[in-house]
């Protein structure tokens, strides 16, 4: 997976959890818990869509990673 894809699953994977979020808006850098407001169970189902979207085990120790969607787009990019 390129790093372009893995920021597009990222994106969409934000949209099916936060659907009244826009991931086009949405910068690189910004924190999607602190910054977005993702709750624990919201953050849950985005890595739960990351992992079907990508085939990518992702691992609770891991989760750090994945705060920004440029932290999903390298993290997966990484691993696939």
């Amino acid at each position: 997976m390129t790093p372009l894809q893995a920021r597009e699953l990222a994106a969409r994977s934000l949209e099916k959890v936060a659907p009244d979020i826009d991931a086009a808006q949405v910068g690189g850098d910004v924190d999607l818990r602190a910054d977005l407001g993702l709750d624990s169970l919201d953050f849950l189902g985005f890595v739960e869509a990351l992992t079907e979207g990508s085939g990518v085990r992702i691992d609770e120790d891991d989760y750090p990673e994945l705060f920004t969607l440029d932290g999903c787009a390298a993290y997966l990019a990484r691993r696939s």
